[in-house]
């Protein structure tokens, strides 16, 4: 018997060709009907028996290949349709699911730019419905032409043509064009007469010259990633000295010919949103692009523009981001034709205005799992589908942090992050934040019941969330830093608003703890209301306060001054065993550090890696990018990795002990000690610090054991602290920004889940500042539930 059926499909169902996907599957099953979009979903009418609507309603339930499908909701309707099945008008209507990101060149459009007999050969802005801008174009919804960044491209017959038909692959694909009717392509820069904008940027290029290229979410500045005097100059001219050179190259076969990217990490590279990944270098490739490092940024072409180009250049080029040092990235091409100049030689380009900056997502592989490292082209505006009992709590806006700054909306049980916006502090970012929560605000409709933000009250983040809460007569909630790296990594794994106590793991570089102090390495035992603080690292000063966080040589002397005395520290110098403290204002210091003076106390993990980078000499004076010893040092360690570092340094670990307020401290006394003998044996620096990693492992997995509420253990059972239920901790969260770390995780899982425990990574937002907002919202959200109880 045939009947009809409203069907609704919510998620990310715009921009995915998901309206011709139904029509597709509707004529093979000869259904009548009618699909539409409506602005927060997709619409279905279906008539026909139930065998073919079932059979439909299996197929909506997967979708096309870009879509994320969240729901789908059945209902009877009276109507009955008769006749072909079609696709109805969009409509406007309050979006909650969203637009897909930006999508990687498919290889289909790939084939159309390269073939010479294709209409759209060497046209260097070719899409379809499965490829091409959409996040970076879009100015309103529904998701049409006419609200996007290609409104003033009229199509010509052809395009209009394919653009209309429902079996084309290009069916309301609102990016299409092709040379007759489209953007075009310009280069401003040394050209020959009457020559293609993509031949003068070529042979710019090859004669060693830095090129500006416009992106999908704003420009980037590249080079020959091979020619070391090319890269030379471009670090020079935008002040960028040792911090890592992404690479862009053509294919998987490019990639593995220039680096050794795992199986893993293969995939990464060629998901659709083409992020950077990091991946092992090797020799094929300058080791200038990544000094220090063994691994290095790589990403496949993502845009035709960036697929001819490596075509024609035959070499990998080095695409790092259009910008001066520490400003925005540039996405109009006035701004980039007048910033860039004095770092450009030339300039590629085209007329297609980018609605919003997006800069390239990273990703990585860190003890076997994927993770994010920034959220930003290609990954935003996806959003994360919040645990049951979300759904119906207050919809929230959290601020995130001054570092890595992005902010999170959430509502109806879903959790939007917004894209990378960089450090707030930085010229021209605060108001680039501004705009971009402006953006987010109108464009996707969210009007938020509370506004949350890191508890510092110097934050830049802090006072805008503030101001924001005054403005808006929203009630605001602090929420201390570490809480949140906590909450980010739960929400994500599915853990319900009322989930019984986990043990969190929170290592990064400084953040403000309830104490009052730098908090950097805590063990916490929390839900999303509540955080007991349950262990850390034992306490250093920082001398010289954030100037500590820049010159890792002064962490190695608090560390050792601490650990083992000022006389030992002085002993290890006059036998050469510490040239980084070698002429430096020592006196002066440890004044401070005696009296207090702008030296305040820390719990941080990150200024701990600094320090033993320092020991080992491989930390710079000072540092030119955030978390540059830390990295040096990781991959001095694994360079070690094959050895057993805990048997061949067996005193070097860390003392674990209860403080008399009843905090489990991890004091690193013993591994000071451990590592300055070994080095006076002249171990090398690589089993030092590959020990160093097994340390820290170990020290932390001891930590969680005495967290954990055995019948054997005398301590009084976290599950019995108050503001908690009894309640077995069996489960391990890891978050902040030292969490990236490879060995370290690696060897912290291992330990974990040889106990039996249950281990969580951070995945879909980055384990360090940029995920901050995330584990802000849902906590505000846990607590606004709980006072309505």
């Amino acid at each position: 018997m045939r009947a009809t059926e409203r069907i609704i499909v919510t998620g990310s169902v715009q921009g995915v060709g998901f309206r011709p996907f139904v029509w597709r599957k509707a004529h093979l099953l000869t259904l009548a009907g009618e699909v539409r979009n409506r602005g927060d979903h997709v619409e279905v009418l279906a008539t026909g028996t139930e065998a073919q609507r079932n059979s439909l309603i299996e197929a909506l339930r997967q979708g096309p290949p870009h879509a994320q499908v969240e729901t789908v909701t059945r209902t009877p309707d009276k109507r009955i349709f008769t006749g072909a099945f079609t696709i109805a008008t969009s409509e406007a209507g309050a979006l909650h699911s969203g637009i897909v990101p930006d999508l990687a060149l498919c290889p289909a459009c790939r084939a159309d730019i390269s073939t010479p007999r294709s209409r759209r050969w060497r046209y260097a802005l070719t899409c379809c419905t499965d490829c091409g801008p959409r996040f970076s174009i879009v100015t309103d919804f529904p998701y049409d032409r006419a609200n996007t960044t290609m409104a003033p491209f009229t199509l010509c017959a052809a395009c209009r043509a394919e653009y209309e038909n429902p079996a084309d692959r290009r069916f309301h694909a609102e990016p299409v064009a092709c040379p007759a009717c489209g953007p075009r392509l310009y280069y401003t820069g040394p050209a020959q007469p009457e020559e293609d904008p993509l031949d003068s940027a070529t042979r710019l290029l090859k004669q060693g010259g830095i090129l500006a290229i416009k992106g999908t979410g704003g420009y980037h500045l590249a080079c020959l990633a091979t020619d070391t005097a090319a890269i030379a100059t471009l670090r020079a001219r935008k002040h960028r000295p040792t911090k890592p050179l992404a690479v862009m190259v053509a294919d998987t076969d490019a990639a593995s010919a220039f680096a050794a990217p795992s199986a893993a990490e293969l995939l990464l590279l060629q998901d659709a949103s083409a992020p950077i990944v990091t991946v092992r270098a090797t020799s094929a490739l300058p080791e200038s692009l990544a000094p220090g490092l063994d691994r290095i940024g790589l990403m496949l072409a993502y845009t035709p523009l960036h697929a001819l180009l490596l075509e024609q250049v035959g070499q990998p080029l080095v695409m790092t981001s259009g910008n001066r040092s520490g400003a925005p990235q540039a996405i109009d091409d006035e701004t980039a034709l007048r910033d860039l100049a004095g770092i450009a030689d030339g300039w590629l380009y085209h007329d297609r205005r980018i609605a919003r900056r997006l800069d390239d997502s990273v990703r990585a592989v860190v003890a076997g799992h994927a993770m994010t490292l920034r959220h930003g082209r290609g990954l935003a505006p996806r959003r994360l589908p919040l645990p049951a009992g979300f759904a119906t709590l207050p919809p929230v806006l959290a601020m995130g942090g001054d570092l890595k700054a992005a902010f999170c909306l959430t509502q109806d049980g879903q959790a939007l992050l917004s894209h990378h916006l960089g450090d707030l502090h930085a010229e021209g970012v605060e108001d680039t934040a501004r705009q971009a929560l402006a953006d987010y605000r109108s464009l996707f409709g969210l009007a938020p019941a509370f506004v949350a933000v890191d508890a510092h009250p110097d934050y830049i983040s802090h006072h805008l969330g503030a101001a924001l809460s005054q403005q808006m007569a929203l009630p605001l909630n602090p929420v201390w830093h570490h809480h949140a790296h906590i909450a980010a990594c739960m929400a994500e794994h599915g853990l319900a608003p009322d989930t019984p106590p986990v043990i969190g793991l929170a290592l990064d570089g400084t953040g403000l703890g309830p104490d009052g102090a730098a908090w950097g390495c805590e063990a916490l035992v929390c839900d999303y209301r509540t955080a007991h603080h349950a262990g850390r690292l034992a306490h250093v000063p920082l001398p010289g306060g954030d100037r500590a966080a820049r010159e890792p040589w002064r962490m190695l002397l608090a560390h050792l001054d601490t650990a083992l005395g000022p006389d030992a520290t002085t002993r290890a110098m006059a036998l050469g065993l510490l040239p980084a403290l070698h002429n430096r204002p020592l006196d002066a210091l440890r004044a401070m550090i005696r009296t207090g003076l702008n030296a305040p106390p820390c719990s941080s993990a990150g200024r701990l890696f600094d320090a033993m980078a320092a020991l080992l000499d491989i930390a710079p004076e000072r540092l030119s990018h955030e978390g540059e010893a830390a990295m040096r040092l990781e991959t001095l360690a694994r360079q070690n990795t094959h050895m057993r570092p805990d048997s061949l340094l067996p005193d070097m670990r860390f003392a674990l002990a209860r403080t008399p307020d009843g905090l489990w401290e991890l004091n690193p006394a013993p591994l000071w000690k451990a590592a300055l003998t070994a080095k006076a044996q002249g171990i090398a620096a690589s089993t030092i610090a590959a020990g160093f990693h097994a340390a820290l492992a170990e020290g932390l997995a001891d930590l969680v054991v005495k967290l954990l509420p055995e019948p054997a253990d005398t301590q009084e059972p976290p599950s019995a602290l108050p503001g908690f239920t009894q309640a077995p901790l069996r489960t391990v969260v890891l978050g902040g920004g030292v969490m990236a770390n490879d060995v370290l995780v690696s060897a912290l899982v291992t330990r974990l889940e040889a106990m039996n425990l249950r281990v969580l990574q951070p995945a879909f937002a980055p384990p360090g500042d940029g995920g901050l907002a995330l584990g802000q919202a849902v906590i505000t959200a846990a607590r606004a539930r709980m006072e309505t109880i």
